[in-house]
Formats: structure tokens, sequence, C-alpha cells
């Protein structure tokens, strides 16, 4: 087959290969679509944790972009891990340069370990100017609270940080509900127009390591196909169920989810 469209990432690496660019490639492939990368951070990690983040310096960041978009141009873009201020001013500054409308935020903040990604000052210029460049920003329940400022233990919660976040310039929300102790998966979307609930199977497992690169990197690949926004984070939340669904169980803390749930290979190459 054919690739459906062109997807450039933003993110950092991680030596697992469970979450970040890695994760990211994976999902836009299975997806059905081609991978760009401009690598933001060098991660030594395993599923037990981070043992080292190294960054890359903001200008290359910059140049990683500019020089990709403009040989092949990104149908969308998802942004994943930034680290520091330097490197979201970079990103801001490349994406005034290159004009790519679509564009998917992930604010990754906290690795499944507990290790901290991204310092305070980044955190700020985050909020205060790159989500609204974005078309839809992504945190799960604990970034969400970081982003706002607030303590989220219901749907009503995730709610009304969505609508904080909206206030801040947000265009669109998805505010993943993993974090809350109910029976079932609940996301929540929201916009200035409508709130919408993504519910799915609560998978019992603790191997869910880069399940919010790979929803994000998902909704970023369906979106970048013609699908609205709003199907894509629907496309989106289930491939990354059925992803989890797989229960790999790779590696002695939490594991990968499985990226090929959505590939049939053909007889020739069994």
């Amino acid at each position: 087959m054919k690739p459906k469209s062109k997807v450039l990432i933003i993110a950092g690496s991680d030596s697992s290969g469970g979450a970040g660019i890695q994760a990211d490639i994976k999902t836009v492939t299975a997806l059905g679509s081609y991978a760009m990368t401009a690598i933001t951070a060098i991660t030594t990690q395993n599923t037990t944790g981070v043992k080292s983040i190294i960054p890359i310096n903001s200008q290359d960041i910059l140049n990683q972009i500019i020089f990709t978009s403009r040989d092949i141009r990104p149908d969308a873009i998802k942004i994943g891990m930034l680290y520091s201020s330097k490197v979201i001013n970079s990103v801001i500054n490349a994406l005034n340069k290159i004009k790519i409308s679509k564009i998917i935020l992930d604010p990754v903040m906290i690795a499944k370990s507990g290790a901290r990604l991204i310092d305070n000052k980044a955190i700020n210029i985050l909020k205060n100017k790159l989500i609204k460049k974005v078309s839809l920003i992504t945190p799960n329940i604990p970034e969400a609270e970081v982003l706002t400022n607030t303590k989220i233990n219901s749907i009503d919660g995730m709610i009304y940080a969505a609508k904080i976040l909206l206030n801040k310039g947000a265009k669109n929300i998805l505010v993943k509900g993993g974090h809350l102790n109910t029976s079932f998966m609940q996301d929540v979307f929201v916009n200035k127009n409508e709130i919408i609930i993504f519910k799915n199977k609560k998978i019992t497992t603790k191997n869910t390591h880069g399940t919010g690169c790979t929803l994000s990197s998902a909704i970023t690949t369906f979106y970048s196909c013609g699908k609205t926004l709003k199907k894509s984070c629907e496309l989106g939340t289930k491939y990354v169920n059925h992803a989890i669904g797989s229960n790999l169980n790779y590696g002695k803390g939490h594991g990968p989810i499985n990226h090929l749930n959505s590939i049939l290979i053909k007889k020739k190459f069994r």
C-alpha cells in the first residue's frame, strides 16, 4: 500500500521503544501513513524508569523541522516531549515559518515511572503560548492538573479543566481519563461548541507504557488523512484500546502496548 498522508513528529526518543518518537513512528506507520521526525531529546530508559535525558540543541531542533518540511511537506504535525523553554520557543519559531494548520500537542510532562520530563519555565510557555497555535491538546489528568492548577477527581473535573484551557486559547482539548478509578475508559473532548465523552472498555494491566504518545500520534494520523478532529479522536482511542488489549508483557516494569494491532500481514511476508 502507499502511505495515505505525511506526518511530522516533534518529540523525544525512548530507547526502550515503547513511547516517544519510536512509538510515534510505529503508530503512524501501522495506520498507513509516512512518518518524519524532529528529535528534541534522547532518553535512556526502559520499562522500569528513565535513567538520563540528553536535550538536543534548540537550533538543531528548529533546523530539523524546517529542513524536513521544506522538502516533504507534512499534512499534519504531532508534538510530544519538549523538555525546556528554549526548545518550545524554537518549535514555535519553526511552526511560524512552515505554516502547517493541523497540529496535535501531547503535553508530555511526567513519564509512566514518575520521572519529570519538563521544567516549570517550559510549562508556563507551553500553556501561555504554544497551546494557542495547535488544533488539539491531549493532556492526561495529571498534565491537565498542572496546566490548570486544579485537582481532577471526576468527569466534571475533566470538563472544568478543559474549559480553563479553552479560556487560555486552546481550540480543542481531549482530556484523557485513564487515571480515574472507573470501570470504563472515558476521554473527554471539549471545544466551544460541544462536549463529547468517548467510552472504551477499561483493561486492567500494568503494560501501558507509551499510551499517550501513541494516542496523539494516532489522532494526528487520522486527522492528516482528512477525517474530522472529533472522528480522529474517536478512532485514536479505539486503536489505543486494542493496542493495550494485546498485553505484550515485555520488560519488568510498565511494558509497551502493541502498535501492530491494526496490521494484517499479507501471506507473502509471513
